[in-house]
Order: structure tokens, then sequence, then C-alpha cells
């Protein structure tokens, strides 16, 4: 189960097709520094996105 408090890095290591989802919300650097750093809860902050729903997406 994905979590709001795991690293995009970590997300994409147990789910790879996750990178659709990241991309859906304009989060074209999923491969960068910060993928390695900021969690999923973090990246929905920055980026303006309702965490529940991507959250569900990324678990779906």
């Amino acid at each position: 189960m994905i979590t709001k408090d795991m690293r995009i890095v970590e997300v994409l290591q147990i789910k790879p097709e996750s990178a659709q989802v990241f991309g859906r919300y304009g989060m074209g650097c999923i491969h960068c520094l910060l993928a390695h750093q900021e969690t999923v809860e973090e990246a929905a902050a920055a980026h303006g996105v309702d965490l529940d729903e991507m959250l569900a997406l990324l678990n779906a």
C-alpha cells in the first residue's frame, strides 16, 4: 500500500506504473533529486493536488 509518508522514489520502485499518476498531476521530475527526498504528501502539497485523490489512484 502506498502511503503519504513514502518518498516518491520508493513508490516508483514498488509500483513503476505510478509514474503515470505522478505525470497526470504535472510531476514530470520523478527521476530528479526531489524524487529521492520528497514524500507523496509533500509533492501533493507543492503541486496543489488533493492528497487523498492521488493516493487512491496510486493504490488502484
